[in-house]
């Protein structure tokens, strides 16, 4: 039994409790592997399909702005019988159904594979933020929620939920080869719904934390003494710091030289 089948089991009552509710749900299957997952997707998907960049006005749909609400989580198996793979649940609207909306936003991917392990937590929690693999969708921030945008020309190629599900099962499958089953979950219905989400998200980023501390500490580095509790090469938003850096890295270096022209 894996760390998180208890929480596979969780969404699974929670998607029951929102069809009780009423809540409109839809569910579609796709063949499993990562080639077929890809056919006929209408956007390109792969290192650099995207530029990275979608300004507000070519946005289509944004989702998950802190405002609406958001979460985004990766549970991990070494049971594939508890994942029901391909399958992708959508509960709200779906993208093309949302012109010029902010969506309340909700990402949840159940990934099983017989010889997953602690050793490739890292490397699955990742490979959820997808940077510039999807073209036409741009994720603005992933720091414990998940921010998104979607372009218009994406949307006009008929970007949906199940392309962007689609698209992360692919990158799953062709990333992690032990990975052998995945299941996405969206949630678009209301911030509430969403919001229902943060107990199990929060038991799980814990459990990361304690998994991500473990390894690195094995490797001779405690991170639990680092202000952030984290090692920065895990963190998604990276880029973003090794930018800001990078800047005032040259800022002080025009300073330093101003000064010596005096």
């Amino acid at each position: 039994m894996s760390i998180f089948d208890v929480y596979v089991t969780k969404l699974a009552e929670y998607v029951e409790e929102m069809r009780a509710g009423g809540k409109r749900i839809r569910e579609t299957s796709y063949p499993a592997t990562a080639s077929q997952l890809m056919e006929r997707l209408p956007v390109r998907v792969g290192p650099d399909a995207s530029p990275g960049i979608i300004l507000r006005g070519d946005t289509f749909v944004e989702l998950g702005n802190p405002e609406a609400g958001s979460a985004a989580f990766v549970l991990w198996t070494d049971n594939p019988s508890l994942i029901r793979d391909g399958r992708i649940t959508l509960i709200g609207p779906d993208i093309q159904e949302s012109p010029g909306a902010s969506l309340p936003f909700a990402q949840v991917l159940m990934v099983a594979g017989a010889d997953l392990g602690e050793e490739e937590h890292e490397t699955l929690e990742q490979s959820q933020y997808v940077a510039d693999q999807i073209e036409g969708y741009m994720i603005r921030s992933s720091s414990q929620h998940m921010w998104s945008r979607v372009s218009r020309d994406a949307a006009a190629k008929g970007f949906s939920f199940d392309t962007l599900g689609r698209a992360l099962m692919a990158i799953f499958k062709s990333g992690v080869p032990k990975v052998q089953a995945v299941e996405v979950v969206f949630v678009t219905s209301s911030k509430e719904d969403v919001q229902q989400l943060d107990g199990i998200a929060a038991q799980v980023r814990k459990i990361a934390k304690d998994i991500v501390a473990k390894a690195w500490k094995a490797k001779g580095i405690d991170i639990l003494e680092c202000t952030f509790g984290w090692d920065c090469t895990s963190c998604p938003d990276r880029p973003v710091c090794d930018d800001i850096r990078e800047i005032i890295t040259v800022r002080k270096q025009k300073a330093k030289k101003a000064e010596e022209a005096a």
